[in-house]
């Protein structure tokens, strides 16, 4: 089943700077080959559902390989079986909306 995730990691209990730790998890998803797009709190991740789910587990193993004692991440998932959708498809259909 393909699968549109907005994933949200923070690392707890390694102060309060977190992008190094946040581009090694982005460096994680690049390596995956799933399409993903970085935002301003996250990223979404587009695949089929267990490749995102693996890519969500690897990206808190390398954290955890790094020294961060604890992890808490967020996820918000969309699935749909009416058709296929990417997130270009859906950002689109939005804007399209507000002209």
């Amino acid at each position: 089943m393909k699968v549109i995730v907005d994933l949200s990691v923070v690392p707890i209990g390694v102060g309060v700077s977190l992008g190094s730790y946040i581009a090694a998890c982005g460096n994680v998803l690049a390596k995956t080959g799933l399409k993903t797009e970085l935002h301003a709190n996250g990223t979404n991740i587009e695949g089929e559902w267990d490749e995102v789910m693996l890519a969500v587990k690897q990206c808190h193993e390398a954290l955890h390989e790094m020294g961060v004692p604890r992890i808490t991440s967020t996820l918000r998932v969309g699935t749909r079986v009416d058709r296929d959708q990417t997130m270009e498809d859906k950002i689109r259909s939005v804007r399209e909306k507000m002209q």
